[in-house]
């Protein structure tokens, strides 16, 4: 598109791909020559080395720019306006509430990697301030809070790519073309296995954070009072307070990539179980170091995540049929196998790599997105359907009971 190309021409380019756009939504095309201004809402390693970085090498090409910062800590608040600084040549401006940052009328989109307890509340704001959004996973940490941050979503017609970026890899996205040809036959159990030998929370513990430097009350939020503690903000991780620990931490992840691969929605029903039983010390972290959730799908198969932080052997990630076997463990190198299937019924006769099948990055499929107004690759509904099973998971853990989940009345229930 030149340099001369009008708002209005745009619009009207737009508008023939995108017949089924709402009014709202289509009010909200960028013209080709506008510049999207865009927050940063949670400044920490995933903010900074994730969502930030991840928009830097599309900056010039999708014309946006980075342009406000908001977290209640100034050490990372101040790290991300330096990194603004330097790649843009201007300062961004800097925040320690979402809500300061969401009345600025001339941001368009945030980012959102905040800590777990926090994404719905972002979010919902975030929504109903008309701002398009990318969010973290776990995308909610409870049931009530994912079904009003989704309903805000749809309410106010705003883009939303959820940070599930493994199904935007070439490498998964050929995977499901492997799974579509039905060359696995009758799968039956989908797994995942993700063990390391300490939990993944003790790489952010910090003993340096101090109370001058943070506005506590911010980093709580709704969550139970308590006094400030550098651990505790620092490794929220592992505490239950703020994360419920690999389950929806990292599973969420494998879940996603389980609808994504095989075209499943939503699971009937859940178990699981799990506790504190390697790393119990001075911290008192009380997210489950040992975790095992197991889910049936209605399309026949069972699907189990498990995680061992006590030794890191063992790990696995598996779609097993009865005429191959997806083997995904290493995620850029996918493998369909004939492992465990007999001769005659195998789909290949030896290991064959699963050719990639190319798509935009996670990031820039979401900035393309904000300008054409179409659904990108982990929109709002694939938010909500991982958020669902993991939620399952988790109720189950703490009520010791198995769960299912009513899609047309949205709940959760025993059974």
């Amino acid at each position: 598109m030149s340099d001369k190309t009008t708002r209005r021409t745009f619009l009207k380019t737009a508008s023939a791909s995108a017949v089924a756009m709402s009014a709202a939504s289509y009010a909200r095309v960028p013209g080709a020559n506008d510049r999207i201004s865009i927050g940063i809402i949670g400044c920490g390693d995933r903010g900074r080395g994730a969502l930030m970085t991840g928009v830097r090498p599309h900056a010039e090409s999708q014309n946006v720019e980075i342009t406000a910062v908001c977290d209640p800590w100034r050490v990372a608040r101040e790290k991300a306006a330096a990194m603004t600084k330097d790649w843009f040549g201007r300062d961004a401006r800097q925040f320690v509430s979402y809500r300061d940052l969401l009345a600025l009328d001339d941001v368009d989109a945030v980012m959102i990697a905040s800590c777990d307890h926090q994404h719905t509340t972002h979010l919902e704001a975030a929504a109903r301030a008309k701002k398009d959004v990318y969010v973290e996973k776990p995308m909610a940490k409870t049931f009530d809070r994912l079904l009003a941050a989704c309903d805000a979503v749809k309410e106010n017609d705003i883009i939303v790519q959820v940070g599930t970026q493994l199904r935007s890899y070439a490498s998964m996205t050929g995977a499901r073309e492997v799974y579509r040809t039905g060359a696995l036959g009758k799968v039956a159990r989908i797994e995942q296995h993700r063990n390391s030998w300490r939990p993944y929370w003790y790489a952010y513990k910090k003993e340096d954070v101090k109370a001058e430097d943070l506005d506590w009350d911010e980093f709580l939020m709704d969550a139970p009072r308590r006094p400030f503690d550098p651990v505790r903000y620092s490794g929220w991780y592992g505490y239950r307070d703020y994360s419920d620990g690999p389950v929806p931490g990292l599973g969420s992840h494998f879940i996603d990539l389980v609808h994504y691969i095989t075209g499943a929605q939503f699971p009937e029903s859940v178990v699981c179980l799990g506790g504190v039983y390697t790393w119990k010390d001075e911290h008192a972290f009380d997210a489950p170091d040992h975790v095992t959730a197991l889910w049936t799908y209605p399309e026949g198969f069972m699907v189990e995540y498990t995680t061992n932080f006590g030794n890191d052997s063992g790990s696995t990630f598996k779609i097993f049929g009865d005429t191959g076997v997806l083997d995904l463990q290493d995620w850029n190198s996918p493998k369909l196998t004939p492992d465990g299937v007999r001769a005659k019924e195998a789909a290949v006769k030896e290991v064959t790599p699963v050719e990639n099948v190319e798509r935009p990055d996670h990031v820039l499929d979401w900035l393309q997105c904000l300008r054409t107004r179409e659904q990108p690759n982990a929109d709002i509904e694939a938010g909500y359907r991982h958020a669902v099973a993991v939620l399952m998971a988790m109720m189950s853990y703490d009520s010791g009971k198995r769960l299912i989940y009513d899609h047309a009345k949205r709940e959760i229930r025993e059974g």
